[in-house]
C-alpha cells in the first residue's frame, strides 16, 4: 500500500514548458498527414470521418504538457465516438499521433493523472476488445506499445529529475562556498575588532570607567555579529551538524582567527605563461571593490581559465580582462581556441558561476565569439565571420546586494 500512495502522491514535475513554435509545426505536420492520407487511402471505408477526427483532436498536442490527463481524456473518449459510428477501430495511420499523449502524461503528470489516465487508455483498449475491434493479438500489441510509451516517459521523467537534482546540488554547494568566504572575510575583520576592543578595555589609563564601559560595548558588538554571522553562514549551508553553541567552534572547525579570502588583486596571480598563456588586465580602481565581490570575481575568473584550459582546443592565448567602473565590476574571460562543431549544453560549473553572480545581484553569460568579439568585423561579402573561441562575461555590482529578480522566459 505504501508503493501505491507514494506513486499517487507524485508531484507533477515543475514549469513544465509552454507551447512552442515546434507544437504547432507537430499539430500541423498531423493534421497534413490524415488530409494526406485520406486521398491516399480510398479502401478504407468512411475514410474522411476518420480524417476528421484526427484534424479535430490534434490540437490536444497543444496543451499535452500542461494538461495531460485531460487531454489524454478528450482524445481517447472522442475517438471512440467515430469507432462506435464505423463500428470498427479507426485504421488510418495518422491516429498514431494518440501515443504521444500516453508519453506526455507520464512525463509531465502527477502521479494521481498517470494512474487515472493509464487506467482510462487501457479501458479504451478492453471496450474496444469487448465490442470486437481488436482480437486477442490487437490487444497485446497495443497493450506493448502503450507500455513503451509510458516507459519512455517515465525514462524521460527520471532523466530530468536526476539532472535537476545535480543542478540544485551545484547551487547548494555554491550557496556554501560563498558562505564560508563571507565568513572568512567578514569574521576577519570583526575578529580583529574584537581583539583590538579586548586591548583598549585591558590597556585603558584615562577615565577607566568610561572607556571600559565603551570597550565593553565595542567587544559585545563585535562579539555578537559575528556570532550572528556564523549562524548566518550556518542557515546557508544547511548544516545539519552545526550545534547550537555560538562559543564553540563551527563544522569546518573555524576559529575567531580568521584569514581573509581572495580578492580582485589575487586575479593577477592568474597569469600564467601557459600553455595557452593567460593575460590578466586589471582596469579601474581595485580598492573600491568589496571583499565579497572580489572574491566573487575571483573565483569566475580562476573558473574560466581552468574551464578554458580544458576545454579550449588549440587556443594560442587566454584573456581576463577586470574593469571597475561605474556602480560595477566587469570581468571578461576570452580565449581563441577552436569553437566546437555546436556549442555544449550549460555544465554545471556554468550553474555555479551563474548562482555565485545572482547571489551578489549580478548577471553571468557564457558562449561562443563571433567577429563583434575578436573584432575582426564581418567577412568581405558582410557575413558574420565563424565563431571562434569562447567567452565569460560578469557584472556584479559594487554593492553587492541582490536585484529584485527578472521574469524568466518560458523554456
Amino acid at each position: 500500500m505504501s508503493a501505491i500512495r507514494s506513486v499517487w502522491d507524485e508531484p507533477r514535475p515543475a514549469d513544465p514548458p509552454v507551447r512552442v513554435w515546434r507544437d504547432w509545426v507537430l499539430v500541423g505536420l498531423v493534421m497534413a498527414g490524415a488530409v494526406i492520407e485520406g486521398f491516399a487511402r480510398p479502401d478504407v471505408s468512411g475514410r474522411w470521418l476518420e480524417v476528421a477526427t484526427v484534424v479535430v483532436l490534434a490540437p490536444t498536442l497543444l496543451w499535452r504538457r500542461t494538461h495531460p490527463l485531460l487531454m489524454v481524456t478528450i482524445a481517447f473518449v472522442a475517438s471512440t465516438v467515430p469507432a462506435l459510428i464505423l463500428d470498427r477501430e479507426l485504421d488510418l495511420a495518422s491516429n498514431v499521433f494518440m501515443l504521444v499523449l500516453p508519453y506526455a502524461l507520464f512525463r509531465w503528470g502527477s502521479g494521481r493523472a498517470m494512474v487515472l489516465g493509464a487506467a482510462l487508455v487501457f479501458a479504451k483498449v478492453g471496450a474496444n476488445a469487448a465490442l470486437g475491434f481488436l482480437t486477442l493479438s490487437d490487444v497485446g500489441v497495443g497493450a506493448l506499445i502503450l507500455g513503451a510509451a509510458f516507459s519512455l516517459g517515465l525514462a524521460f521523467r527520471y532523466r530530468a529529475g536526476v539532472r535537476r537534482r545535480e543542478r540544485e546540488k551545484v547551487v547548494l554547494l555554491e550557496r556554501e562556498r560563498l558562505a564560508r568566504e563571507l565568513h572568512d572575510v567578514v569574521g576577519h575583520h570583526v575578529s580583529a575588532v574584537a581583539v583590538r576592543a579586548q586591548a583598549g578595555l585591558a590597556m585603558s589609563r584615562t577615565d577607566p570607567d568610561a572607556a571600559a564601559d565603551a570597550l565593553r560595548v565595542i567587544e559585545g558588538e563585535a562579539t555578537r555579529a559575528l556570532a550572528e554571522m556564523r549562524t548566518l553562514v550556518r542557515v546557508l549551508r544547511s548544516d545539519e551538524r552545526a550545534d547550537e553553541h555560538p562559543d564553540e567552534p563551527d563544522a569546518e572547525g573555524a576559529t575567531t582567527e580568521l584569514a581573509p579570502g581572495p580578492t580582485i588583486a589575487d586575479v593577477e596571480r592568474l597569469a600564467d605563461t601557459g600553455p595557452p598563456p593567460v593575460e590578466v588586465v586589471l582596469e579601474g580602481d581595485p580598492a573600491r571593490v568589496p571583499a565579497a565581490v572580489g572574491a566573487a570575481v575571483h573565483r569566475v575568473a580562476q573558473e574560466s581559465v581552468t574551464n578554458a584550459r580544458r576545454h579550449a582546443r588549440h587556443a594560442t592565448r587566454i584573456t581576463v580582462r577586470v574593469t571597475v567602473a561605474g556602480k560595477d565590476v566587469r570581468l571578461q574571460v576570452t580565449d581563441d581556441g577552436d569553437a566546437p562543431a555546436r556549442p555544449a549544453r550549460d555544465g554545471f560549473g556554468l550553474a555555479g558561476m551563474r548562482e555565485r553572480a545572482a547571489l551578489l545581484g549580478g548577471t553571468l553569460e557564457a558562449g561562443l565569439r563571433t567577429g563583434a568579439d575578436t573584432g575582426t568585423g564581418l567577412g568581405p561579402n558582410g557575413e558574420q565571420p565563424a565563431a571562434r573561441g569562447w567567452t565569460v562575461e560578469a557584472v556584479l555590482p559594487l554593492s553587492g546586494a541582490p536585484r529584485a529578480p527578472r521574469a524568466g522566459r518560458p523554456a
